[in-house]
């Protein structure tokens, strides 16, 4: 079930709207607050945070009202994709922007990877926002944007997250893909973050954190505001002639 929260006012067609999925926490907030700073309206989708999606979007109406609506959707139900599109386009009939964050996230040993964890990591990491884009490609104006979230080790590997960084690497194929097949309307890029600050449930145990962090070149762990600027950055209009980049924000990660 997906539910919408807001009151319905005049719409002001000189504002853009960027739908961002995945935003009641962490990167998607950071994306949120950073897009709203800078006037968009915002569509902030969420599913088990949904609460903490309309905490966020009080927040941002106080500061300016009628600019942000948070929107409840499982991205894992193909039905919900799309009526997440209609209700983000709906709110005030235009939508500008998609970033594609959301994801799911864990260890998969392999050799006891099940039918059901493959299943769920294709769907939130890749098969969500392909069809999510494809829900949103005719909605979007002209001379939109999107910007899928992946990782910037989805190019090289990690022991323990095989279907995950399959995933990741699906999505980063598919941003190069469609930037050609979306052109020239639409550009399409990524943005590619390395080890951000560990959760407050972390994956990695602790002598992990303490390794991967030494893999670092700039030895400490990103921001989601440095993400979020950077997705800001590929929204502007000075990355106007940019499409089909996978922009690392990973303190060098990748080079080790």
């Amino acid at each position: 079930m997906m539910q919408m929260t807001g009151k319905d006012k005049g719409v002001d067609a000189s504002v853009r709207v960027a739908l961002v999925t995945g935003a009641a926490r962490r990167i998607g907030a950071a994306i949120v607050r950073t897009l709203h700073a800078e006037g968009w309206n915002v569509v902030v989708h969420a599913q088990s945070s949904i609460a903490a999606a309309r905490a966020l979007t009080d927040t941002l109406n106080a500061a300016r009202a009628d600019s942000a609506v948070a929107v409840r959707a499982d991205l894992r139900d193909a039905a919900q994709i799309e009526r997440l599109a209609d209700e983000a386009y709906a709110r005030w009939q235009r939508l500008d922007a998609l970033v594609n964050n959301a994801s799911t996230y864990y260890r998969t040993p392999f050799g006891s990877i099940t039918p059901a964890q493959v299943d769920d990591l294709l769907a939130t990491n890749l098969r969500a926002p392909l069809l999510l884009i494809q829900a949103c490609m005719t909605r979007l104006a002209d001379g939109g944007s999107i910007v899928n979230i992946v990782d910037t080790q989805a190019r090289r590997g990690v022991p323990g997250f095989a279907p995950y960084i399959a995933a990741k690497a699906g999505l980063w194929t598919l941003t190069q893909t469609l930037a050609l097949e979306l052109a020239p309307r639409l550009r399409v890029n990524g943005v590619a973050p390395g080890h951000m600050i560990w959760a407050a449930t972390p994956t990695l145990s602790a002598a992990e954190q303490a390794r991967e962090l030494a893999r670092v070149p700039l030895r400490r762990l990103g921001g989601a505001d440095e993400v979020a600027r950077a997705v800001r950055w590929l929204l502007s209009a000075e990355a106007g002639y940019v499409t089909g980049v996978v922009l690392p924000v990973d303190g060098g990660l990748r080079l080790t």
